[in-house]
């Protein structure tokens, strides 16, 4: 699962993942998500997620959606040297279904290439169980990478991106007998 993290007109997010999921085609079935496409309301949900006891559709086919990946990739921007609230509000809507799952961030921004939006989502991910990879692509001032709507990776960039899917593989297969399902 790749999942857009950012809704904000005139994004460089959607492209991003784009590049992303043009890499890991063929090694992966995908499902890519646009937050945007998605539009989850500000977590309307009376139950606590840990307890599973859904009432809206969104969330159900929300949940049904992250059950079924074996790994997600988070293409995320840096807000004010934070994490996008419309990120953190689609991982806080369920609990269970993140259990165990690889995760591994794209992140993107100015000067600190959306490092600061990574770690302040850490907490998040870690507090509903999910297995970060050690790996991470960082993109510094990735607007100037972006033309006619689509990104050009460098080569480290891309270097980076392969050594990340490759670390997804394998955690996927190991935790895969750990997750909820």
């Amino acid at each position: 699962m790749i999942i857009v993290g950012s809704v904000r007109p005139g994004r460089i997010g959607l492209p991003i993942a784009q590049w992303v999921q043009k890499a890991a085609e063929g090694d992966w079935e995908i499902d890519f998500v646009d937050l945007a496409e998605l539009d989850l309301p500000f977590m309307d949900e009376p139950n606590h997620p840990s307890i599973r006891k859904y009432t809206k559709q969104h969330t159900l086919d929300w949940s049904a959606r992250v059950d079924a990946a074996d790994a997600v990739i988070l293409v995320t921007p840096e807000y004010n040297h934070s994490f996008s609230p419309v990120l953190k509000n689609a991982i806080d809507f369920l609990s269970q279904e993140w259990w165990r799952k690889p995760v591994a961030f794209v992140s993107y921004g100015g000067v600190s290439g959306g490092t600061r939006g990574v770690v302040g989502l850490e907490p998040a991910i870690t507090g509903v169980g999910m297995v970060r990879t050690g790996a991470s692509v960082e993109i510094p001032f990735a607007g100037k990478q972006v033309a006619d709507g689509e990104f050009t990776p460098s080569a480290k960039e891309v270097a980076v991106l392969d050594k990340v899917l490759a670390e997804l593989e394998g955690l996927a297969t190991a935790l895969r007998p750990l997750q909820n399902r």
